[in-house]
């Protein structure tokens, strides 16, 4: 059984308790938006602007929350977050589209850049990390921008996401060219370091998403593809490290993970482009090259010796029944999708 309702404690400002209009925040008309987003609001104007937001709700139904067992907490939590898929459901279309616009330029070379503040920041440093070992991308293919620098990632610099003009420095120092895509990353849809990179992209010719979790935001609004996972109220108010966070991963991870499925980095469901920088990893390939083909361990060990330790050239080897060179050479010509090589080795 749910836990009982808690008893809401008084407020001393008003402030929304129930589920939150459907608008973004206030229109920066009047104010500065040139290059880099809008000027910094005054103290009043962020805070009537933060009142706007469904990521900012106060909850009074969970005011008393802490007075709670543990295991209450906890189902209530649970909740809460068996309602992101939803959420991330509802933006499927706009995140399929903008999957293909990435996957297009970077087939032509381009590069896909994540650019946030904060917990979103961090989210995209984490997913851009993780394409090399997974999807074995070459070095700047994927990046990661987190206001305030590296140093962001561990050590708070919440300061740093008022910086819209940081975020086009940013991105000029990666030589940011019309094949990139820019992904700003923002659970508010407001954040000016989000907003500026998107700005930027946007003028230099780059395809330029944008990811929030409230309606009617500025980041959306600014980007080509606008993604708007709508997550509502936080259970701690303003915390959108949970369930906005959530979505963001959630999202992020179809980004990347589409888009190298589309540029040929799996087969079927197998990550052909591994790279084994460990024992786990290369235990891991010599099982993807068995599901793959089907071949017993001294077969599968002699591909990969012959490969040297390429899982995608061990199985068109075994599979494809050519050499090690051959293999090289097909899917260079096939830009490096097995199932295009594979067709090319049957023609041999």
């Amino acid at each position: 059984m749910p836990p009982p309702r808690a008893r809401a404690l008084p407020r001393t400002r008003p402030g929304p308790t129930g589920p939150p209009h459907a608008s973004g925040p206030p229109s920066t008309s009047g104010s500065s938006h040139q290059l880099g987003g809008p000027r910094a609001p005054a103290p009043e104007d962020l805070r009537a602007q933060l009142d706007t937001l469904a990521t900012e709700a106060f909850r009074g139904e969970l005011a008393e929350i802490d007075r709670l067992s543990t295991r209450e907490i906890a189902e209530i939590m649970n909740r809460e977050d068996a309602g992101v898929p939803a959420a991330v459901a509802a933006q499927l279309p706009r995140i399929a589209a903008a999957v293909d616009g990435i996957a297009a330029r970077m087939a032509r070379g381009g590069r896909l850049i994540y650019a946030g503040a904060g917990t979103a920041g961090r989210l995209g440093v984490l997913d851009a990390s993780e394409c090399p070992p997974t999807f074995n991308t070459p070095p700047g293919q994927v990046v990661g921008l987190i206001a305030g620098g590296p140093s962001a990632v561990v050590h708070s610099a919440e300061g740093a996401e008022d910086d819209g003009e940081q975020a086009a420095a940013d991105l000029d120092a990666l030589a940011l060219a019309p094949e990139d895509t820019v992904v700003g990353v923002s659970a508010s849809g407001r954040t000016p370091y989000a907003v500026g990179a998107v700005e930027h992209a946007r003028s230099r010719g780059a395809l330029t998403v944008g990811l929030s979790c409230n309606p009617g935001s500025a980041l959306a609004a600014a980007a080509e593809h606008g993604i708007e996972v709508v997550t509502g109220p936080e259970l701690l108010t303003g915390s959108t490290r949970l369930k906005a966070g959530t979505a963001q991963k959630l999202v992020l991870n179809m980004l990347s993970t589409i888009t190298m499925i589309r540029l040929g980095k799996t087969y079927g469901n197998l990550m052909v482009d591994v790279r084994a920088s460990n024992e786990k990893l290369r235990a891991r390939s010599r099982r993807i090259v068995a599901l793959a083909t089907g071949a017993g361990e001294e077969e599968i060990e002699a591909a990969l010796a012959a490969t040297g330790g390429e899982v995608k050239n061990a199985v068109l080897v075994l599979l494809g029944g050519v050499d090690a060179p051959t293999a090289t050479r097909l899917l260079d010509g096939a830009d490096g999708r097995l199932r295009t090589a594979l067709e090319a080795a049957a023609e041999l």
